[in-house]
């Protein structure tokens, strides 16, 4: 069996106490690129040589071993999924069967995340971002990997969704077609594999950390205000616009909101027109709990201010999920009046 090293990996030597992470060679996926780059962000494997074979012998010598080897034993670094009786999940009510970078994310996800805030893993916001870190980015990686569909469907998906991040590293890998399909070549394909999801990965941390987090007390304080809105309780105003989805529904489920947020109020920070936008069913679905009006779908200005009753309306999209009004006013008008139609 062949062993390679990968091009970028290859240690100097003045630094021989590099260490040496393994995964095997040949066609590669999504979750050993991920697992590699992210591992090599950790204290103890910084900067780790990546070894890529198949070869048992050499893997038993390696440091750590991602996505080969059949084994998996976190105090011996070993992090493959593919052995027979193989089931561990993320927890904290993930189901997902791990990839091997979701293994490599369960174990070091939050030194990863600690060093990035630069703050002490037992800091709270750690474990908040650790969690949806997971559920936003990282799940779907582990889910494709083992194959696990999206719906609980055996209908054949509508349309084929080829831009995930899966599917985007596996098109790095040679084309039977290429006549150069040397090791080196391979391996350099494997960098740029590596890179493409440890890039996307440090944009999902970073996202979270600068604004999905201080958007979650926001979200929260406008949620307690929605009494002074409107005695329903089904309407909020953000006083500021932030990202509100999935703050909103956690916040419902953890404080068992009765009855849910239907509407959402918030201004356009460009135009300074008001939004008034129907609350999804789930953050990934595109139905809404209440949609706007049917009798003011896809009418505008004049027209739709006449069929509502409503001064200074802009618009209501064809789905009724989202709405405009000139003013605040006009946009808490068209969200009461919705609620009674």
């Amino acid at each position: 069996m062949a062993t390679t090293t990968t091009a970028a990996a290859v240690s100097s030597p003045t630094n021989v106490s590099v260490k040496r992470v393994g995964t095997h060679n040949g066609s590669f996926h999504c979750d050993e690129a991920l697992g590699c780059f992210m591992i090599r962000l950790t204290n103890k494997f910084s900067n780790a040589q990546i070894i890529r074979t198949r070869d048992p012998q050499v893997l038993e010598e390696l440091d750590a071993v991602l996505d080969v080897g059949g084994v998996f034993d976190p105090a011996r670094d070993r992090y493959d999924h593919h052995q027979k009786g193989f089931e561990e999940v993320f927890g904290h009510g993930f189901n997902t069967k791990l990839s091997s970078a979701g293994l490599v994310y369960k174990h070091f996800g939050k030194e990863i995340i600690a060093k990035e805030l630069q703050v002490d893993e037992e800091h709270t916001d750690v474990h908040r971002l650790f969690l949806a870190v997971y559920k936003s980015f990282m799940e779907a990686i582990d889910a494709i990997d083992n194959g696990i569909n999206q719906y609980d469907t055996d209908q054949p998906p509508r349309y084929v969704n080829n831009t995930h991040l899966s599917s985007r590293v596996g098109r790095f890998n040679l084309d039977w077609v290429d006549p150069d399909q040397s090791a080196e070549k391979e391996n350099a394909a494997f960098e740029r594999a590596i890179a493409l999801a440890g890039s996307e990965f440090l944009d999902s941390v970073r996202f979270h950390a600068r604004s999905w987090l201080p958007a979650r007390s926001i979200v929260m304080e406008c949620l307690a205000a929605r009494s002074d809105v409107d005695p329903s309780r089904e309407i909020m105003v953000l006083d500021r616009f932030c990202p509100w989805k999935l703050h909103l529904f956690e916040l419902e489920e953890e404080n068992k909101i009765n009855p849910s947020i239907k509407y959402v109020l918030y201004e356009d920070g460009r135009s300074k027109n008001w939004r008034v936008q129907a609350v999804a069913m789930a953050p990934d679905r595109f139905e809404s709990r209440r949609p706007l009006p049917a009798q003011w779908r896809g009418l505008r200005d004049e027209e739709l201010s006449k069929a509502s009753g409503i001064p200074g309306c802009i618009f209501v999209h064809m789905s009724g999920f989202v709405g405009g009004n000139l003013t605040y006013e006009g946009a808490l008008a068209m969200a009461k009046a919705a609620l009674k139609l």
